[in-house]
């Protein structure tokens, strides 16, 4: 009896204020990772999310150079922004359709090259050797340098005039020292150059990371049976780097496609077509002609269009992982 009464005494026992204490200290420890997260948030929604969601809404209304002043009075259009960037027969579509093939080779072409070189320089800072520190903070320079400061050096380069990759090409006897790299057709490779140059250190940094998560147990075990080096990269770097490799391009892909800040500077506003990535051409039909109803719908297209690629490539690279 005396049990029993203890127990139901225990159970109606009042709150004590060391008790009220430490629920609170559990309820604001649970609550403190929320509360981190909002200024974070605040940032994303004032920066991102509100931005974007008014360049779609900008893309429904016909908001030109007529109505810079009255905003708010500029007509609905609908879907006739879209039905003109789309339209293939008109000259705008023509052109953005242009512009959309060039912006396609441009980031394939700085891509590819980016994650070869950053690969073979991964690979050969793999293993130890003397000066290998200064070989790797020198691979790095182009990475830590800002983007305005580097474009604006590879433009003074690559002038026509007083340009160091004139005279170094009539030194090798290749050309006369004359050719013009920032108009006509040069200027394609003058912009994968620049992108390629830019990049490929951040595939070395993001490569070489990987490969320090592969035991070298792996390597000295193939050596031993017999592999060499082609074969130790084919069948122990590339599929344990796998992960890596498909954050890597996907990143890589998605910054070359958004580019904005490489042919502004290279080539100011007189981008000439060979050049103009659609990341200029959206810049251009929203501020040069003023029509930023367009503008914003060509935005909301290339938006679309790297969603579903992101998505499709994604889903791509889990299936092939899930088979391996």
């Amino acid at each position: 009896m005396t049990t029993a009464t203890t127990a139901i005494t225990s159970q109606r026992r009042p709150t004590t204020p060391s008790d009220a204490g430490g629920r609170r200290r559990r309820v604001h420890s649970r609550a403190l990772p929320y509360l981190l997260l909002i200024p974070a948030l605040i940032f994303e929604l004032v920066v991102h999310v509100i931005p974007m969601l008014t360049g779609v809404a900008m893309s429904f209304f016909g908001l030109n150079q007529f109505f810079l002043r009255r905003w708010l009075e500029a007509p609905f259009a609908g879907l006739d922004n879209y039905r003109i960037a789309i339209d293939i027969d008109g000259g705008i579509g023509r052109s953005l359709l242009q512009s959309f093939a060039v912006t396609v080779a441009f980031a394939v072409a700085s891509v590819t090259l980016s994650w070869t070189l950053g690969m073979f320089a991964a690979v050969l800072l793999q293993r130890s050797f003397r000066g290998r520190a200064a070989l790797r903070t020198l691979f790095l320079v182009p990475y830590a340098l800002p983007v305005y400061a580097a474009v604006i050096l590879w433009k003074f380069v690559l002038s026509r005039e007083a340009g160091m990759f004139n005279h170094l090409l009539a030194q090798l006897g290749i050309t006369d020292g004359n050719t013009f790299w920032l108009l006509g057709n040069n200027s394609f490779v003058s912009i994968v150059l620049v992108s390629v140059w830019r990049l490929w250190p951040f595939a070395l940094l993001t490569l070489m990371a990987g490969m320090q998560a592969i035991p070298d147990e792996i390597y000295e075990a193939a050596a031993v049976d017999g592999a060499g080096i082609w074969h130790q990269f084919r069948s122990i770097t590339l599929p344990m780097l796998q992960p890596v490799n498909q954050v890597l391009i996907l990143v890589l892909f998605l910054w070359t496609f958004n580019d904005f800040n490489t042919p502004y500077v290279l080539f100011s506003q007189s981008v000439p077509s060979s050049a103009d990535l659609i990341s200029i051409h959206v810049y251009q039909s929203s501020f040069l002609t003023w029509n930023f109803g367009l503008g914003s719908a060509m935005s909301v297209l290339l938006l679309l269009f790297l969603l579903v690629v992101t998505v499709l490539y994604l889903l791509v690279t889990s299936r092939r992982a899930r088979r391996a």
